[in-house]
């Protein structure tokens, strides 16, 4: 696995920062309000909760039969195996608890789990170069998430490069070059360059000309994950040397819709690089987006992004005790 984010010390460790409060309006619209948030993952909501409640809270007691019923409905709505079975597992020691009580047991389990992968909000740190690596297989949405997060920091007022590092298919290169203009951010691209060549470029940019953000494509090419490890490594080598203490995130975008296969996804993309967050595209009317919870569970890395529609704006965060009570609300 390459390290890609190495311990900083006590004096100067990177921090978590909200984002600034300076425009309120600004920040009120990269937020879902409650309601809004509810109908999103409704059908999430309805597979993870409202199935496993209504198929148990009716019973007298727990028993085998009925454990066994639950872990089963947690697994088919994407909750993933092991973590299907660890809360089933910890279900069966807690002897006084009532099958009446499964609502507040899951909502309590779930936002421990959500807890324990780490704060939600994106690592930023002002006057100095941020660079985000954007990683993901091909499909995920990986260059719509780039255009929606540049609008995101020219709206909050920052200058922004986007480095096209997938240059070997040009319609990427096409697709990310229209969402740079539509943000209103700069791009560097070369169509068959070498990846890690366009990184070094647009960082010897960055510096000269003082951007506060560079968000870097990638190829999601999982069939050769050899090739895959060693371009990765290779823009990892470049950033290491030539900016050091500017890689804020490593974020992989997932489908929501891929439900458990975006666990074997972190899981190949955890190899070849040390990832910080989660960006979930897609939420909107998908009933999977328990892969939220199966990844803060067995990766702990936390969901910070999440997309809700096609609009230049609904790219939002992530809010993990939000996404809980809408769960369950």
């Amino acid at each position: 696995m390459f390290d890609f984010f190495k311990k900083k010390d006590e004096n100067n460790r990177e921090q978590t920062i909200p984002e600034k409060e300076t425009n309120v309006e600004k920040k009120n619209i990269f937020s879902l309000t409650f309601e809004s948030l509810k109908k999103t993952i409704e059908k999430t909501s309805e597979s993870l909760v409202g199935n496993v409640v209504k198929h148990v809270e009716q019973e007298e007691v727990f028993d085998e039969f009925i454990l066994d019923d639950m872990e089963e409905l947690l697994i088919k709505a994407d909750l993933g195996v092991n973590t299907a079975s660890s809360i089933v597992d910890k279900l069966r020691k807690q002897n006084n608890l009532k099958p009446s009580q499964v609502k507040e047991y899951l909502q309590n389990e779930f936002s421990s789990i959500l807890q324990s992968a780490g704060a939600n909000i994106l690592n930023y740190k002002d006057n100095e170069l941020n660079i985000y690596f954007i990683v993901g297989v091909n499909g995920a949405g990986k260059t719509t998430l780039i255009g929606k997060l540049a609008n995101r920091f020219k709206l909050q007022g920052k200058k922004v490069l986007v480095a096209a590092g997938d240059t070997f298919r040009a319609a990427a290169e096409e697709q990310l070059d229209i969402w740079s203009k539509r943000a209103g951010a700069d791009i560097i691209r070369n169509d068959g360059a070498d990846p890690a060549s366009v990184v070094f470029d647009a960082i010897k940019k960055a510096k000269n000309e003082n951007y506060d953000v560079i968000l870097v494509d990638t190829a999601g090419r999982l069939q050769n994950k050899h090739n895959l490890m060693q371009e990765l490594s290779k823009i990892k080598n470049v950033i290491d040397k030539n900016a050091p203490d500017a890689l804020r995130e490593s974020i992989l975008v997932l489908d929501a819709n891929t439900g458990q296969n975006g666990l074997s996804q972190a899981k190949v993309f955890t190899e070849c690089v040390n990832l910080t967050s989660v960006a979930l595209t897609k939420l909107d009317g998908s009933a999977k987006g328990g892969i939220i919870i199966a990844i803060a569970k067995e990766m702990k890395l936390p969901v910070k992004l999440i997309g809700v529609g096609e609009k230049m704006e609904d790219l939002k965060n992530f809010d993990a005790g939000e996404f809980v009570k809408a769960l369950f609300g």
